[in-house]
């Protein structure tokens, strides 16, 4: 990456440069594949020119889908579940299989689709996303707690650490970053694994040893 273009990133993203340590050598470090010419945030971020398609996107570069999506239905729930929008329709724009993971930089035409991780446009079998959380719905069910009095034990409450606008997001659980990768490679792959590299679950916020993350926000 050009010195300038880190200089300039430096001072539009506050601490660019953790940022930068803690994705080196994840399951989202693109730099080594030939479409990524070489850089490590180009892929899904950009200084100039950003992607608008999705408000207050972080300086996002990347292609977003345009599918519509199967959402998460029970007669049990008591959130009102839509179509996935905010920064969960950017982690779909890599993981819905609709866009191609070297669509970045105004490119549109490219092969590469994820294969782990491709939640296809059915996400009726998934967690829901994108909906409001917070302390009329927890009273509601009865079964979720406070967002805006529960410690996550990340420094602040649900409200604050994992909440995007007041929604529960894809990012709410997963951080893209991997903060927790001090590993390299064998931070994210059991590399010896039977099945070839069994991608571990370092991308999570908290650890779900447990069920410790689950037990963030539902009662059981």
């Amino acid at each position: 990456m050009q010195k300038w273009v880190i200089t300039l990133l430096t001072l539009l993203i506050p601490a660019f440069s953790t940022l930068f340590a803690d994705i080196k050598d994840s399951h989202h470090d693109f730099s080594g594949r030939s479409w990524s010419n070489g850089e490590i945030c180009l892929p899904c971020h950009t200084p100039h020119d950003a992607n608008m398609d999705v408000p207050n996107a972080p300086l996002w570069n990347h292609q977003t889908t345009q599918a519509t999506f199967q959402i998460y239905q029970t007669s049990t729930i008591d959130a009102a579940i839509g179509q996935p929008n905010g920064v969960s329709k950017l982690c779909l724009s890599c993981h819905d299989g609709t866009v191609a993971i070297e669509n970045h930089s105004g490119k549109t035409d490219g092969t590469t689709y994820a294969t782990f991780g491709n939640l296809t446009t059915n996400l009726s079998d998934d967690h829901p996303i994108s909906f409001i959380y917070n302390s009329a719905l927890a009273q509601l069910d009865g079964g979720l707690n406070d967002p805006s009095t529960t410690l996550t034990g990340l420094g602040g409450t649900i409200e604050q650490d994992l909440l995007y606008n007041g929604r529960l997001e894809c990012s709410s659980c997963h951080d893209p970053h991997i903060s927790r990768n001090t590993q390299g490679c064998s931070g994210c792959h059991n590399v010896h694994a039977g099945d070839g590299q069994m991608t571990k679950t370092l991308s999570l916020r908290i650890s779900n040893d447990g069920s410790q993350l689950c037990l963030t926000c539902h009662k059981k």
